[in-house]
């Protein structure tokens, strides 16, 4: 059977572009873009078997980095290269500069005699090698490459660029969430929101209290399709033991990513209340959630016991997360059990507030607690509608406005509108073929156009938007394939929102998202091939016709 014509010019992607002198040549122009690439004549640098890769002695984090970009080069370009802390020429040196300002920035330096890459920081360096590793064309390791003479300058526009993961609607392996955080490495970015509660499931060991665990872990049937009523009968369990999450924690900061935990509260409750049903209003009996959606079962904000009940689960998660931020949810709290409840209006009797002021309290309290222990919370943005402090960051989801007003008031903001960043929602309109999802429409080229930072703020409010999120809710993604599936190509224009500081170009970011739509195929990665129509992927990696 002929070769079509798709077919062939995958193969041509995936041997790397062949020249007339018969060289492999690297190309810069990477995702997301560096903010400074300067060419320079008659100075390329060939890569072989014979390049070292030398990084000072002495520095752990900067031998792993050796390490890591050791086997970047004998993943995608097939050689095999040796670390050293040996100076010596013709080599790829790993160095540290007190000359670069930014703790992520960096510079690489091409020249005929060695390449450099430099950064303030070693997690400057790593970003550098991202970049070199998106650079190397797809090899066999038959061949040297020549990379062209170059200088490359290179920082993030944000600080905080990072991606969610829901692990509480679907629970995924240990092996799977790190695989999840080498595609953020993949990506430039450096905070894996990992969310760890919900309705439908309580996803890692609070020792204090177990049955959050014991019961709360398991749901013994799931809904089928939008909350149709049939149920699939299957149980469906699973949570993360501390030391995992532990494990977690550090397999991401070799990656320079920080992991963001988030414990939501005081709704998405629910599988909290079926494990201790004296925390909620009605004192129960609750049951783990079975469909999607909100509940109108919250924690009860009269009962003192939550409040100790709260602090024991975060002074548990802040001893397993090093990270600055704690998320602490506060989406969709339904204030109908707190209407009806003699200890929640005596609260706000007490306090002289509404009841609709009722989760600003809670909050305040939760961050006070956060911050005696050193941390901050991030929170969803419908904790603006209590009087919470100024210090708390907004992370906004229900479009950009919450947002911009969060950081006219003062607060830090990290924008995840959902209708520019919700990986849940479909990535094409013509979903008759597509996955059942939660359903919404954010193509690639939507993720794109987000400004993330809107104009009609004032210069000090500007500066309040600190950073870029992402988030894959997983109602209806119940397996590891459709989580690639959803988050790629979409997680290669979300990088660009996030670090690349600049004019942004869809025409010219889609001819550079090909060249990282070679890498997925090289890494058997699942992504959704609509930019590029008639082709698909098969579960090997190998190109099929699409009839």
């Amino acid at each position: 059977m002929k070769k079509t014509a798709v077919a062939i010019i995958a193969a041509l992607f995936t041997a790397g572009i062949a020249f007339a002198d018969g060289t492999q040549k690297a190309d810069y122009q990477v995702v997301p873009l560096p903010r400074q690439i300067e060419l320079t004549d008659n100075n390329n640098f060939t890569l072989s078997s014979q390049t070292p890769i030398v990084y000072p002695s002495g520095d752990e984090a900067m031998a792993r980095n050796a390490k890591f970009l050791a086997e970047y080069i004998k993943e995608v370009a097939g050689i095999g290269v040796a670390t050293t802390t040996a100076k010596t020429k013709n080599s790829i040196t790993l160095s540290l500069s007190k000359k670069i300002a930014g703790d992520e920035e960096y510079r690489i330096t091409v020249k005929a005699k060695g390449v450099t890459i430099e950064g303030k920081t070693p997690a400057g360096v790593f970003y550098g090698i991202q970049t070199l590793r998106k650079a190397l064309p797809i090899t066999d390791g038959t061949t040297e490459i020549v990379l062209p003479g170059a200088t490359i300058n290179d920082s993030p526009r944000f600080g905080y660029r990072g991606m969610m993961l829901d692990c509480c609607r679907h629970f995924f392996p240990v092996s799977f969430v790190k695989k999840y955080i080498d595609l953020l490495a993949l990506h430039n970015m450096n905070r894996f929101h990992w969310h760890l509660n919900d309705d439908q499931g309580w996803r890692i060991e609070i020792k204090k209290h177990p049955r959050l665990t014991q019961i709360g872990s398991i749901r013994p049937t799931t809904v089928m399709g939008h909350n149709s009523g049939v149920f699939d009968g299957i149980e469906h369990g699973g949570y993360y033991t501390q030391e995992e999450a532990r494990e977690i924690v550090r397999y991401a900061a070799e990656r320079y990513i920080t992991v963001v935990p988030e414990i939501d509260m005081p709704g998405h409750m629910l599988a909290a209340l079926a494990s201790y049903p004296e925390l909620g209003c009605t004192g129960g009996p609750y049951t783990v959630g079975r469909t999607w959606g909100i509940f109108p079962e919250v924690l009860c904000l009269g009962n003192e016991k939550i409040y100790q009940f709260c602090q024991d689960v975060l002074s548990e998660i802040i001893d397993i997360f090093p990270s600055k931020y704690i998320h602490i949810g506060g989406d969709e709290a339904p204030r109908d059990r707190w209407r009806e409840c003699a200890k929640c209006k005596a609260l706000a009797s007490r306090e002289g507030l509404s009841i609709d002021k009722l989760q600003g309290y809670f909050t305040n309290q939760m961050e006070k607690f956060v911050n005696t222990k050193g941390r901050s919370i991030i929170g969803w943005d419908e904790i603006l509608e209590g009087d919470i402090n100024q210090s708390a960051t907004i992370m906004s989801w229900r479009g950009p406005k919450p947002g911009s007003h969060g950081a006219q008031l003062g607060h830090d903001v990290i924008m995840a509108p959902n209708n520019f960043c919700y990986f849940d929602y479909y990535q094409t309109n013509e979903t008759s073929h597509e996955p059942m999802l939660i359903g919404g429409w954010v193509p690639v080229e939507k993720v794109y156009e987000l400004e993330p930072v809107p104009d009609s703020l004032s210069v000090e409010a500007k500066q309040h938007i600190i950073g870029v999120q992402a988030n894959l809710w997983t109602e209806y993604i119940g397996s590891t394939n459709l989580v690639e599936y959803q988050i790629l190509p979409r997680a290669a224009a979300l990088a660009e929102v996030q670090w690349t500081d600049g004019k942004k170009n869809y025409d010219a970011f889609r001819k550079r998202l090909d060249r990282m739509a070679e890498l997925y195929d090289h890494y058997r990665l699942v992504y959704a091939t609509h930019l590029w129509p008639g082709r698909k992927i098969k579960a090997n990696g190998e190109y099929v016709e699409d009839f």
